[in-house]
């Protein structure tokens, strides 16, 4: 039975002593620690070891992280690249603090790839690095007076922007932006239990609500059904019937057209295959996401649908391959009746004026989205 993975991210020379207990108090929870000084990290011989425990991170569960007096060491290259600036950028309103031209420690750049991939993150901060962040908050404008301040907290004075930035990057987070003090591994620990504790109690609470919900949604589409049918029945006139039961039946298949930039009048008017119509939208292959993109056995890869299109940019859908077969049948059936009739329902369903949810156009080149999502995905799962 896998266990919750907890990495412990700190600098390690100045915290080794403390490393070491936390990971004992871990293990008593029947966690599983992920601490680079004791090989829980692969470190793969094609990259640095720095780009492995970056790497490493996307295989946990939680992120342990402890903030002391050093900076670390500056990170390398490769281990930056292994970042997605562009998704971390909006995480936080201290969004300056990233930029390709910072200096990073690697203990930072695996905080940044943990929110990078929404991982749980509890931040401990040593009380005197605390206090000291608030001196720096009041004095950092004024050069005269910051340039002179020495902060006995911080081993190196120069280090100390770089340390106290990264923990305004953190407290300005738009979620997960909470940090503890902390004087001694017992005030670590007691923190660890309340938090996890109260977590696992809330996630018992919202799985009986959303178990209670989707039994409501259950019997709210029956009902839906019932009044549907109901409705139906009650139109004598039978072309009205045939609107109302289409507006109902098509929705979906109208949804997906017009989310493709089909044309009312081409939808009314065309008569031929489905396979044909997505031809006529330039689309070129439909590909199963998963087919190019392996699931990692730890991750929950949602089904996705990929249209790609003649000059290489392509649509995204939410909507699995094998719900195109139903899509088919929809389009055979609809495209019997009149044209009258087709008119009728796809104005009404335009009145509605609900924008697509099940598919959506990318301008990017499918193979440049292909490689940056592997880059920063695939190399993790295949380690």
């Amino acid at each position: 039975m896998a266990g919750v993975k907890v990495f412990i991210s700190s600098t390690c020379y100045d915290l080794s002593i403390l490393r070491a207990e936390l990971r004992n108090f871990v293990l008593s929870l029947g966690h599983e620690p992920v601490m680079s000084e004791y090989a829980d990290v692969l470190y793969d011989p094609r990259i640095h070891t720095h780009a492995s425990c970056v790497n490493e991170v996307n295989n946990c569960d939680i992120m342990v992280v402890i903030i002391g007096s050093r900076f670390g060491g500056k990170s390398v290259p490769q281990a930056f690249d292994q970042i997605d600036l562009s998704l971390l950028h909006d995480a936080s309103k201290k969004a300056d603090f990233i930029s390709e031209d910072k200096v990073f420690s690697i203990t930072q750049l695996e905080v940044l790839k943990a929110i990078e991939n929404n991982i749980p993150i509890y931040t401990f901060v040593e009380k005197k690095v605390y206090f000291e962040h608030e001196v720096y908050e009041k004095n950092k404008n004024k050069p005269e007076v910051i340039n002179n301040i020495e902060f006995p907290g911080i081993d190196k004075r120069e280090t100390a922007p770089y340390i106290f930035e990264f923990l305004n990057y953190i407290r300005l987070r738009k979620t997960g932006n909470q940090f503890f003090q902390f004087e001694k591994l017992q005030d670590i620990e007691d923190v660890l239990k309340k938090q996890w504790s109260a977590y696992f109690h809330q996630l018992l609470y919202e799985q009986r609500n959303r178990d209670e919900e989707l039994k409501q949604i259950a019997r709210l589409n029956e009902q839906f059904e019932d009044l549907k049918t109901a409705i139906i029945t009650s139109i004598e006139n039978v072309d009205q019937r045939a609107v109302a039961n289409g507006i109902v039946r098509y929705r979906r298949l109208s949804e997906f057209l017009f989310g493709i930039k089909c044309e009312q009048n081409q939808i009314s008017s065309f008569t031929g295959t489905f396979d044909e119509i997505l031809k006529e939208q330039n689309i070129v292959d439909v590909i199963d996401f998963n087919d190019v993109f392996p699931v990692d056995n730890r991750r929950v890869i949602y089904p996705r649908t990929i249209y790609l299109l003649k000059d290489g940019t392509f649509y995204d859908s939410k909507l699995i391959k094998e719900v195109l077969f139903e899509l088919k049948n929809e389009w055979d059936s609809f495209k019997k009746l009149t044209e009258k009739t087709k008119e009728l329902i796809l104005d009404a369903l335009r009145e509605i004026g609900r924008p697509s949810m099940l598919i959506r156009h990318h301008s990017e080149q499918f193979e440049d989205y292909l490689v940056r999502i592997r880059d920063r995905e695939v190399h993790n799962s295949e380690m």
